[in-house]
């Protein structure tokens, strides 16, 4: 597969899982809690429904696996990717206040997205050594 092709496909699926993750976040936040709780649900709604897309689609190969594996290093990545991404969206919130958090998310999104790309490419989707 090249990485292309696993780009295209991680681009297109991240999409969907963002507009699920960004639009619980806005939802919630406005209305229901704090921003910071807000994008952590967000982010596990848009992960759920990411791991398995990704894991059957994206990186489908002889060398990959969704399973037992794949996801305790997926939870593992997202837990340190969503410390990261509600880390940046808390602090621009502290700084400039819920409207301009809301707006920069998408940025906080996009350095987020690039990381879990590389390591869903490279870690997490390759089957465990035998």
């Amino acid at each position: 597969m090249t990485l292309r092709r696993h780009a295209m496909s991680y681009a297109a699926i991240g999409l969907v899982q963002w507009l699920v993750e960004y639009g619980l976040m806005v939802v919630l936040s406005r209305w229901l809690m704090p921003v910071e709780p807000a994008n952590v649900i967000g982010r596990l709604a848009g992960a759920v429904l990411g791991f398995w897309l990704n894991g059957k689609w994206t990186f489908a190969g002889d060398d990959t696996h969704v399973g037992r594996h794949a996801a305790a290093r997926f939870v593992a990545m997202w837990v340190a990717l969503t410390v990261l991404n509600t880390w940046i969206v808390a602090a621009i919130d502290d700084r400039y206040g819920l409207g301009v958090a809301q707006l920069l998310k998408p940025g906080a999104d996009v350095v987020s997205g690039g990381i879990g790309f590389l390591l869903s490419r490279h870690w997490v989707y390759k089957k465990a050594p035998r």
